[in-house]
């Protein structure tokens, strides 16, 4: 999955992403805002930043019943994964 910062209208896309720690979005809980065959839009209960998630899958689409908008979901980090 990649992860694509929505900035804010008086925000440049590039100071947007320069000022998050990529960290920090795992520390926090989201709100599903909107469900795409190949996107995830969601917003932080805490910070309020917008985050839309795009899956590189096209034959894994997600939907409102997995994402339902309203519900709260949780990052979690790959690089933390177990290496098979």
């Amino acid at each position: 999955m990649k992860f694509n910062l929505k900035p804010s209208p008086r925000v440049k896309a590039s100071q947007c992403i320069m000022n998050v720690n990529r960290w920090e979005i795992f520390d926090e809980e989201y709100r599903v805002v909107a469900v795409e065959s190949q996107s995830l839009t969601i917003q932080g209960v805490r910070s309020g930043q917008v985050l839309k998630i795009v899956t590189q899958n096209p034959e894994a689409p997600l939907s409102p019943a997995e994402y339902p908008p309203g519900q709260l979901i949780s990052l979690s980090d790959p690089s933390r994964w177990p290496v098979s």
